[in-house]
């Protein structure tokens, strides 16, 4: 309880600041608009958790519909913020730590407008696009926006080692889906003598009470893990918007505690002493690669990583008093120790990606990390309605698809609980690794695996359609967010 009043506290105090500085208005329309990407994404996301269990006659639709927004809101709260600092992570600090909350507005405009049009297109037409998909390619455009508008590099516009990371995951994991689903159905009917199990459903007629407990849970797998994932997604959004317009009330998580800077300042003062006998180790240009493109730059300078890291370590110390809360911070030096920190974890990384090995560091580096990643419970709250609220409406599009456009026959009771059991497994692993995939693609991978498995015809023109909206939706959201980029610059900042 004293956390959500101290979170709510600071959103007042946020509030009578935006309005003090002419930025309310704009606040509330990113926040509602980053809502409405959960909510579009909710009912864009719906048929992948129950589209199976209504197909097979496991549960009538509009109790699977609820059910389904019930487990998405549980998923919100229990699913931690990793995927959400993720998303915050493949912006550059030039554009989250800005100076200039305009240019954070015009990014996320950019970026959520861009995301919400092509899932509403999608939608539209029936085809189960990536919402991940969406939000990346309106990520990427802001960035390559921001570095043309600026003259600057396009690689440093992106954090792209973040970028390849998740890149990798949304590519490969139709890849998994398709795979692991159809060789467990495999296994499945080799192993096991369960023919009610492989059997399609009979008119309206519900299935076997053990197989529909089975369907029923891995549907419910697949809705929770979904809004562990996707819902950070909202959740990294809306921070980025309170980081960006606020930064003096979000850009930090103070705890309040007395103790909080002086157990800051001895976080960096570890790393930096532990930093010192390792001067000599490591030359710059060997972990370069691993560093993000805004820090690299300062890593040409003959420098060594670890001197690199010493000196950020020896900043943290700088900006913390020696007493007291973060929050006593004035408001001009949070934005400058949360890129400070940030900077210092990225070198640490790349320190490590190249062959040094500090595990006594952990606690610390968890001390410093624990003030920039984080988010408030009223964000959560936000984000778990808009998600479980989006689920309940718009189903029926994209479930029918799935349900019976991508096998040339009626999904078995088998191919339900496989597909769905494959994708709750997918989704809630890269939710604990941090990172983003696609709900969509895992399930709609996963029933075509199926139907192979079962040698069912796949329907071609639905697959296809499939992999164009794959294939298309990456470049389209970018050039799009990278356009609205450009206008709302042209528009506001000329």
């Amino acid at each position: 309880m004293t956390m959500i009043g101290s979170d709510l506290s600071r959103l007042l105090e946020g509030f009578h600041a935006a309005q003090a500085n002419g930025t309310l208005t704009f606040l509330v329309i990113a926040v509602l608009i980053a809502c409405l990407f959960e909510f579009i994404n909710g009912f864009h996301d719906t048929a992948n958790s129950v589209a199976t269990v209504i197909y097979t006659r496991s549960m009538k639709p509009t109790p699977a519909v609820i059910w389904s927004g019930i487990c998405n809101f549980i998923g919100v709260w229990a699913g931690g913020i990793a995927v959400a600092m993720g998303i915050l992570k493949l912006l550059p600090p030039q554009i989250l730590g800005a100076a200039d909350a305009g240019i954070s507005l015009i990014a996320v405009f950019s970026m959520l407008i861009a995301s919400c049009i092509w899932n509403f297109m999608t939608w539209f037409w029936g085809l189960p696009a990536s919402s991940s998909h969406a939000l990346i390619g309106g990520i990427l455009g802001i960035g390559v926006g921001f570095s043309l508008w600026n003259g600057m590099p396009i690689a440093s516009g992106l954090q792209w080692a973040k970028v390849g990371e998740v890149g990798l995951s949304l590519l490969i994991s139709p890849l998994l889906g398709f795979g692991l689903s159809g060789g467990l159905l495999y296994l499945l009917k080799k192993q096991f003598h369960l023919p009610k199990l492989h059997q399609a459903p009979k008119g309206n007629e519900p299935p076997p009470f053990l197989t529909r407990l089975l369907l029923i849970g891995t549907s419910s797998g697949v809705s929770f893990a979904h809004g562990s994932n996707d819902g950070q997604k909202g959740v990294g959004l809306i921070m980025l918007i309170l980081i960006g317009v606020l930064p003096a009330q979000f850009a930090l998580n103070p705890t309040g505690s007395s103790s909080e800077a002086e157990q800051v300042r001895n976080a960096a003062k570890q790393i930096e002493l532990r930093l010192s006998g390792l001067a000599d180790v490591k030359p710059a240009t060997s972990g370069i690669e691993f560093l993000p493109a805004a820090y690299a730059a300062d890593a040409k300078a003959g420098h060594t990583l670890a001197e690199l890291a010493s000196e950020s370590a020896r900043k943290i110390e700088t900006e913390v008093p020696n007493a007291g809360s973060l929050s006593d911070l004035p408001a001009d030096r949070k934005i400058p120790l949360r890129s400070e920190i940030f900077k210092l974890d990225s070198q640490l990384n790349a320190l490590e990606k190249s062959g040094v090995r500090f595990p006594d560091l952990a606690q610390a580096r968890k001390t410093l990390k624990a003030r920039v990643e984080y988010a408030p419970s009223w964000v959560l709250l936000i984000v778990s309605l808009s998600l479980g609220l989006g689920t309940m409406v718009g189903w029926r599009r994209i479930a029918v698809t799935i349900g019976e456009k991508i096998g040339s026959t009626e999904m078995t009771y088998a191919q339900g609980a496989v597909s769905q059991a494959v994708a709750a497994s997918m989704i809630g692993f890269s939710s604990l690794a941090g990172v983003p995939v696609s709900t969509t693609h895992c399930l709609s991978s996963g029933v075509a695996g199926t139907m192979v498995a079962a040698g069912s015809r796949i329907q071609a023109k639905t697959v296809k359609s499939i992999l164009i909206a794959w294939v298309l939706t990456l470049p389209a959201t970018l050039v799009l967010s990278a356009g609205l980029f450009f206008i709302f610059s042209a528009i506001f900042r000329s």
